[in-house]
């Protein structure tokens, strides 16, 4: 698990560091003292795990942990107050810790994690073969969702492109987006999403699949780069 550690108190990130290393399939890709650098440092990194602190200067762990949606890593507060633990269960957190951390109360907390971890892989896996079905002219389709390449929006169309050819949906790019699942497609435009696994090339600010260029906007790009781990 790559493990990022956001604790305002460098000594309090040294421990989270000694207890991490007692864990063997841990490794800690960066520590950040303040919830802006953790949103900056996410979005170059692929992190599996945050431990987070709760109290901190600017922005809150709490704060941090609902600006980052429902595309974030697995999230262990580790906090010095109990007062918060409501809330941030709230937030489908994998687990609320109160300093000082023992190493085995630490640990129990990464076991919570882990199955978090393992039961979001076996869900992809199981995912697949899934598709969608899709009104094309008078006729209902059933698609393949690994066999759609890009969505582009045209008016009030939507087309699905495949290799062979594109469907042209009445609808809107946001309801396809709401159905497509966000483990394998990402907006990268106003106007587009794309399947990752489908990307060939990225080059002068837009994607290559299957020759045909899809242009990336600047807002989407940071993520973009997180999703594809680019170095």
């Amino acid at each position: 698990m790559n493990c990022l550690i956001v604790d305002d108190n460098k000594i309090a990130r040294t421990t989270m560091k000694q207890l991490a290393s007692l864990v063997k399939d841990i490794t800690i890709v960066g520590e950040c003292s303040n919830a802006i650098d953790a949103i900056n440092l996410l979005q170059e990194q692929t992190v599996d795990l945050v431990l987070l602190d709760i109290e901190m200067p600017g922005m809150t762990g709490l704060e941090l942990t609902k600006n980052l949606g429902n595309k974030r890593p697995v999230i262990i507060f580790t906090t010095s107050k109990t007062e918060y633990a409501a809330e941030a269960f709230e937030l489908n957190v994998a687990d609320y810790i109160v300093k000082p951390v023992t190493p085995a109360r630490f640990i129990q907390a990464i076991d919570k994690a882990r199955e978090i971890l393992q039961s979001n892989t076996e869900e992809f896996k199981m995912n697949e073969e899934e598709f969608i079905f899709i009104r094309d002219s008078n006729i209902v389709r059933r698609l393949k969702l690994d066999d759609i390449l890009f969505a582009e929006a045209m008016g009030d169309y939507v087309k699905l492109y495949t290799a062979q050819k594109f469907y042209a949906i009445h609808t809107t790019l946001k309801a396809v987006e709401e159905r497509l699942p966000v483990y394998k497609f990402l907006r990268v435009h106003r106007s587009y999403m794309v399947a990752l696994t489908k990307i060939d090339t990225i080059q002068d600010g837009a994607l290559v699949i299957n020759g045909k260029l899809v242009p990336v906007a600047d807002a989407y790009r940071a993520a973009l780069n997180k999703r594809m781990n680019v170095l």
